[in-house]
């Protein structure tokens, strides 16, 4: 007796592309113009991709898209799929033969929400390059590159105190948004005001200088939050946006419509324009990359280049 194998579902790399695209964007017809695509053939490529997944992956809602569980999850297949494809591409086998050590620190959430699987996939692809890594504060990362005791860097460049010391590379640019629980009054809307913001209990990510950021842009708009609720925790402050206890404003990078407990997370815009947070490479403006690090640089600026070249939308 043969035993048949399940049918997979069919799908086409063009699909995903189209798909990551909204996901980022949050709105069908802002996707389909940054491919170039009409809003009606973008509608029909992702409902047929739903169709071969046999399952949905978008909410649909008058202010635009969010991610079901099965998209969120879907999504990072995707993008995944999407970099291996263009690393096939990209990147001859001559990469193996090029070996020597490569010391690399980069800040906590550039590294655990950004650089791992990239990192993963640069190991397979040079295996006799010997790469160490160390997560550090930003201040200390800074400060090695431009005393030449560290080659590279992965760190938030729009948080450096000196870039005209350092040589950079931007690898993504990503949005900042309002999260809030589910079910909050202001998820349905389009946007919100500082105004508004300011009544609500805001909660103040401690890390990665996210306490700075948000306290900068705070003052720039002239308002200062009613009640602040500080944590260092990435999982408990999710947590705490899910239960209502308050709301924040963070990258779509960190971004995770679930608690660990799966309550679901919401993102809205707001009205005004918040700056745009870049993730890249720096090292020392006098010194000259090695072959080991010039050929982690080009991978990584080539393997996120959709993301660099992605404009912020507030």
């Amino acid at each position: 007796m043969t035993i048949g194998l399940p049918a997979l579902p069919r799908f086409t790399l063009r699909q995903l592309h189209y798909f990551v695209a909204v996901a980022r964007c949050g709105q069908i017809s802002a996707a389909a113009t940054e491919v170039g695509l009409s809003q009606s053939a973008m509608t029909l490529a992702i409902a047929d991709l739903e169709q071969a997944m046999g399952t949905a992956l978008l909410d649909r809602g008058r202010q635009g898209v969010t991610l079901t569980l099965q998209g969120q999850g879907f999504l990072q297949h995707a993008e995944s799929v999407l970099r291996m494809a263009n690393e096939a591409a990209r990147f001859p086998m001559h990469g193996r033969d090029l070996h020597g050590k490569l010391e690399v620190a980069a800040t906590y959430t550039v590294l655990g929400y950004f650089l791992l699987p990239a990192l993963a996939r640069f190991c397979e692809l040079y295996p006799r390059i010997e790469l160490s890594l160390e997560e550090m504060p930003r201040k200390d990362i800074e400060a090695r590159l431009a005393s030449g005791q560290l080659e590279m860097g992965a760190l938030l460049l729009s948080n450096l105190e000196a870039p005209e010391r350092l040589e950079t590379r931007v690898l993504e640019r990503s949005r900042r948004q309002l999260w809030m629980a589910a079910g909050h009054d202001y998820a349905g809307r389009g946007s919100v005001s500082f105004e508004e913001l300011a009544a609500l209990p805001y909660i103040l990510p401690m890390v990665d200088e996210g306490d700075r950021n948000a306290r900068r842009y705070w003052a720039d708009a002239g308002y200062t939050p009613r009640k602040i609720i500080q944590t260092s925790s990435m999982e408990a402050l999710r947590e705490m946006v899910a239960l209502n206890l308050g709301v924040t404003i963070l990258s779509d990078m960190v971004f995770r419509p679930w608690s660990l407990d799966g309550r679901r997370i919401h993102a809205v815009p707001m009205d005004a324009r918040l700056p745009v947070m870049e993730v890249g490479l720096a090292w020392s403006a006098n010194r000259t990359l090695s072959p080991c690090a010039a050929a982690l640089e080009q991978f990584l600026g080539r393997s996120f280049a959709n993301g660099a070249q992605a404009v912020a939308r507030t």
